[in-house]
């Protein structure tokens, strides 16, 4: 299944894009989106993060197309126009973690089936960079990635670590795992948080961005995650800890005032990454690529650099 999908060009700021709705293995209906490149040099796949959708990456990708790479990305199962799993659709829920791989196999034979541009590099933000590094190790097309604040585990207090774990599990147990984790919202963050406590950027003109897209498109809207989502997250950044990292080219962005993801995590992997480099953005906060246009700039440029080097 490939037939076109609805695309908001008005609130992207991005390339021209097409989208088209995919099918993955269990059914589950995805939306795709692919920018195409004058004289490509390749494609990047943007994997976005949690209540993320394609269009609020539009000016990532204007930056990549303008420097010869095509883009793909993709609405996860969940979230943005993809299908909704859980009772309330405002909830993030998901069956298990590993069904995100048939979303991303998904996008893959999208790719294969149109003959995208080769080589192939991906660009994996948040949760994308959980469910991105799963991919890499399970063995990809792949040249080379760019991650910024993957989730390579969640950040929270000490003392709330064991509840984190216990408590999806109970409600799980009680038939509750669609229901929401606690100490999240139902509403979705831009629209409900204020600029000045917000966690995802430090730029009031980038949060507006995202706030009038939630605003103008009710179906990019989502709440917390669910509790089958939390355990099923927290289970999957134990089981990846626990494995190497692929043998490919690798950048790693975080923000100086990361409060979303845990550093420790990010840290450890990437000083043992062959080829691997971390960088930290002085002042950013999660969405490294959702701060002020010079900071953009200086991340999508190193992307770039990196995937430049590559040839078919």
């Amino acid at each position: 299944m490939s037939d076109p999908a609805p695309y908001r060009e008005d609130l992207a700021d991005g390339p021209k894009t097409h989208a088209f709705w995919l099918r993955a293995s269990d059914g589950v209906r995805l939306r795709v989106s692919h920018a195409a490149a004058e004289g490509s040099k390749g494609t990047v796949f943007i994997l976005p993060g949690r209540t993320e959708y394609i269009e609020k990456y539009g000016r990532s990708a204007k930056d990549f197309v303008r420097a010869g790479f095509g883009v793909v990305a993709v609405d996860w199962r969940g979230q943005g126009m993809a299908d909704r799993l859980g009772a309330n659709p405002m909830v993030g829920h998901v069956g298990a973690f590993l069904d995100f791989q048939k979303d991303w196999d998904a996008v893959c034979a999208f790719a294969r089936k149109r003959d995208l541009p080769r080589p192939w590099h991906m660009v994996a933000h948040s949760m994308g960079g959980c469910i991105g590094l799963r991919a890499l190790i399970s063995g990809t097309e792949m040249k080379s990635v760019m991650f910024t604040g993957p989730m390579w585990g969640i950040r929270m207090s000490g003392y709330l670590r064991p509840l984190a774990w216990i408590l999806p599990q109970l409600a799980i147990a009680l038939g509750q795992g669609h229901r929401l984790a606690p100490g999240t919202s139902i509403k979705s963050y831009p629209a409900s948080e204020p600029f000045e406590q917000n966690m995802l950027t430090s730029d009031p003109e980038m949060f507006d961005y995202m706030r009038r897209h939630v605003a103008e498109e009710p179906h990019f809207g989502l709440g917390g995650p669910s509790y089958t989502w939390l355990k099923s997250a927290l289970q999957e950044c134990a089981a990846l800890a626990r494995l190497p990292s692929p043998a490919i080219p690798a950048l790693c962005f975080i923000g100086s005032n990361e409060r979303i993801v845990d550093t420790t995590r990010i840290r450890e992997r990437m000083t043992n990454w062959p080829g691997g480099k971390l960088l930290l953005v002085d002042g950013a906060e999660h969405e490294v690529l959702m701060e002020k246009a010079n900071t953009r700039r200086q991340v999508t440029g190193a992307g770039i650099s990196l995937f430049s080097s590559f040839t078919t």
